[in-house]
């Protein structure tokens, strides 16, 4: 496959040109950034494909919205800080971009230790590490690999939002979800080539009483794994379950809705501080509205640009032994609440003939899945979406007192 993005990066970006414009500010843009100014490069500006991104600066500099950034800046050169790097290359490429290149070589020169980061040194070594190997593997065709899995361990969450995008709203009887959870992930280890992450969610993971126990079975299983523990800061660890988490690539990222939800964030926070504990907090944005369970009958052309648009069409997902594309997929059938279509997931314990090359099949998928067609689409920016059937923009974890109903497909 010809790739459009560029290896040697350095040497053709410190020669003067057009404007250089990192793309995307998710986390590793910040020592992309830094990346370049090491190596004597001059970055004029960041691009991202949400516009609310681009309502303020990113450390000092303009974000422009992606979409739009022909029309301000028809000539540029493009350093791509994101984990996905196809999906950033061939929306460059279709807006008339052709000078694309890999943040690997930045990357690999990159000392961490020379900068101040938003977020923990040892949070940030860990992505950065990952997208190394990425971008690495982005360039060559015979390995497969996941940016990510999320492992997910139960159904339960301390929250109840009614509009949750991994439908924790619709579990009437929530329950933990980690039955042979581990012998599900070393299948998944033997049969792809790399996962950078395994990212144990919920619901709310902490909910689950062996929650640290499965999260150092998963790091343990191999020295060079990374696990990121996804929660709400409601819940804090104990002493002895964060202890038993040093020396290993454990960090945790924590999203903070505010004091009256996210209850025990400050706690969690200095306990993570106190062991050495790498995490990154957030407080949460406005979601995207995607939670509705509908079957939209749209043409297979329409379902192409729903997964065009789709943020999350790489979030795999572990549930009950079959690994899914996406959370909504996941959980969606996990609920009965789509039909139980082959094409949308791989059995890990009954598909094991050729299962490597089903798990590619999953991988490589680049028109969409039959479920698409039961989703209103996750947008990174539903302004712009042109196949989007959802409410927009809105407010973080609403709490309803309810669960919300559903119907079970039949």
């Amino acid at each position: 496959m010809v790739k459009i993005v560029k290896y040697n990066s350095i040497e053709s970006l410190k020669k003067d040109g057009s404007p250089i414009i990192i793309v995307s500010v998710a986390d590793e843009a910040e020592s992309v950034l830094y990346a370049c100014r090491d190596a004597g490069i001059t970055v004029t500006a960041f691009c991202d494909n949400e516009s609310r991104k681009t309502k303020k600066l990113f450390c000092g500099l303009e974000v422009f919205h992606t979409p739009e950034l022909k029309k301000i800046i028809p000539e540029a050169r493009f350093v791509i800080a994101h984990h996905n790097i196809n999906d950033c290359s061939t929306q460059l490429s279709e807006l008339g971009y052709d000078d694309i290149y890999s943040s690997l070589e930045l990357l690999k020169n990159y000392n961490i230790s020379n900068h101040k980061h938003r977020f923990t040194q040892e949070y940030m070594a860990s992505k950065i590490s990952i997208s190394k190997i990425t971008h690495d593997l982005y360039f060559d065709d015979s390995k497969t690999y996941l940016r990510s899995v999320d492992v997910m361990i139960t159904t339960k969450c301390s929250m109840n939002c009614e509009s949750c995008a991994n439908l924790m709203q619709y579990y009437v009887d929530a329950k933990n979800t980690d039955d042979k959870i581990l012998e599900a992930i070393d299948l998944l280890n033997k049969n792809v080539d790399y996962i950078g992450e395994f990212r144990v969610i919920g619901g709310e993971p902490l909910m689950n009483k062996n929650w640290a126990t499965i999260v150092n079975a998963v790091a343990e299983a191999d020295s060079n794994r990374k696990v990121m523990v996804y929660t709400n800061g409601t819940i804090c660890p104990k002493d002895d379950q964060l202890e038993s988490f040093k020396g290993k690539d454990i960090n945790f990222y924590i999203t903070d809705y505010g004091k009256n939800l996210s209850v025990n964030v400050n706690k969690m926070e200095e306990s993570l501080n106190r062991h050495g504990i790498g995490y990154m907090r957030k407080p949460a944005d406005n979601w995207v509205d995607c939670s509705n369970i509908k079957q939209h009958n749209r043409s297979p052309s329409r379902l192409k640009q729903v997964f065009k648009e789709c943020c999350a069409k790489k979030l795999y997902t572990v549930l009950n032994g079959k690994l899914y594309t996406c959370p909504f997929i996941a959980n969606a059938a996990n609920l009965k609440a789509i039909p139980d279509n082959k094409a949308d997931y791989v059995d890990l314990f009954s598909e094991k003939e050729n299962l490597k090359g089903k798990i590619k099949r999953l991988i490589d998928t680049k028109s969409f899945f039959p479920a698409c067609d039961f989703c209103d689409g996750r947008p990174n920016d539903p302004t712009t979406a042109l196949e989007y059937a959802g409410k927009g923009l809105i407010k973080a974890a609403e709490q309803t007192q309810e669960r919300i109903p559903y119907t079970e497909y039949k």
